[in-house]
């Protein structure tokens, strides 16, 4: 099966071993790319653009401009995948924290009819009706569940 692992980029140690475990498994992985440009083009770490975008208040274009790269290049991946996983890890003192951009990459999973998987439970949050909605198969961090 072809699988897009979605989730926070604050979680990309985890995703990268998640990866490695359902390759083990036989399947085929994508997930957010794990660098991109800085403003002056150099290749920088997901994690290290996560953290400046988390303190950039609006000036710096280049920062907006790859987080829409990001999603799209995301989002493209969800369409062309079987399913999505979703690495749900405790996250700003939420268990199993879903956040807005894996909240949107569901949504279009959900809209093409593609499976959704869910690593741990469905977080006690806001829209946890919406998340039901969409009948995700929560696997209790059990990779073997995925088929």
């Amino acid at each position: 099966m072809k699988i897009t692992i979605c989730g926070s980029i604050a979680f990309v140690d985890q995703m990268l071993s998640v990866k490695k475990q359902l390759e083990d498994l036989g399947h085929i992985v994508e997930m957010p790319p794990t660098e991109v440009e800085d403003g002056e083009g150099n290749l920088i770490p997901a994690i290290e653009y996560y953290k400046i975008r988390r303190n950039t208040e609006g000036q710096e274009d280049w920062v907006w401009d790859r987080k829409e790269w990001a999603m799209k290049k995301h989002f493209n991946k969800v369409s062309l995948s079987d399913a999505i996983l979703v690495l749900n890890y405790d996250k700003n003192d939420i268990e199993g924290y879903i956040g807005a951009n894996t909240f949107l990459e569901m949504g279009l999973a959900f809209h093409l009819a593609k499976k959704i998987y869910i690593l741990n439970p469905i977080p006690e949050i806001s829209y946890k009706e919406e998340l039901l909605g969409m009948k995700p198969i929560i696997i209790n961090g059990n990779l073997n569940e995925i088929s």
